[in-house]
């Protein structure tokens, strides 16, 4: 079991960037596949990004290719979503995920979720 906690959120700007964290507790944090979901309000929770439990390969929504990027660091236990370029339409509740198995876009998948953290994208 792994339990999840996003931090980083806040208010940006229009073409600016932003950092999300996800650190994890619980063993075996190298065995996850591990991704970036959001939710904006009224809408569903929609697929940003993941990466498998390597770490070598990473998939992207269309929404945000090219502008984010997902990245673990295995030894520090730490999840990340760089996001660059944003946009408003960027802005919502971002929560990491987990699940032991391959990269899948789907967010019923995913077996353990953080609590969320806010980002708004607004000048």
């Amino acid at each position: 079991q792994v339990q999840l906690v996003e931090s980083g959120g806040g208010l940006v700007q229009p073409g600016g960037s932003l950092t999300l964290s996800c650190r994890a507790s619980g063993r075996a944090f190298g065995s996850y596949t591990l991704g970036w979901f959001r939710q904006a309000p009224g809408q569903e929770r929609e697929f940003v990004a993941v990466q498998n439990f390597i770490g070598d390969r990473a998939d992207y929504a269309d929404s945000v290719k090219g502008r984010f990027a997902i990245s673990r660091d295995n030894a520090k236990n730490t999840l990340y979503l760089h996001m660059n370029s944003t946009r408003p339409e960027d802005t919502g509740v971002y929560y990491c995920a987990a699940r032991l198995g391959y990269s899948v876009r789907n967010p019923y998948d995913y077996e353990y979720w953080g609590q969320g953290t806010q980002v708004t994208v607004s000048s």
